[in-house]
């Protein structure tokens, strides 16, 4: 099994399309039903054999979570804040514009 490129907390942009996002979970390899992945147009259609990640994503018209294979991820250098309503919920942006996931408190 590969080992993760990315990091959770970090701020990433797809390849091929023009959205970017904070990454704040990721599979090992594809965990997603066989209809999403099929979906996808064969000729930019990923391996399933490499880690995905759930981004809270968005894109000049919206904000969604979205599901990449790391293939398709570079890192975002731009440095400009995501906008991403549940950024808040997730977590803690320090001053020098990274994104923290937020501690979870245990019972």
């Amino acid at each position: 099994m590969k080992t993760a490129k990315f990091a959770i907390g970090q701020v990433v942009r797809h390849r091929l399309f023009p959205f970017r996002g904070i990454i704040f979970d990721v599979d090992p390899q594809f965990a997603n039903t066989d209809e999403w992945y099929e979906a996808i147009p064969a000729d930019v259609r990923p391996r399933k054999d490499q880690p995905f990640y759930h981004l809270l994503a968005e894109n000049s018209e919206t904000e969604y979570i979205a599901y990449v294979s790391e293939q398709n991820l570079l890192e975002d250098r731009s440095g400009e804040p995501v906008r991403h309503p549940q950024i808040k919920e997730m977590f803690d942006k320090k001053p020098d514009g990274r994104y923290e996931p937020k501690r979870q408190s245990r019972h």
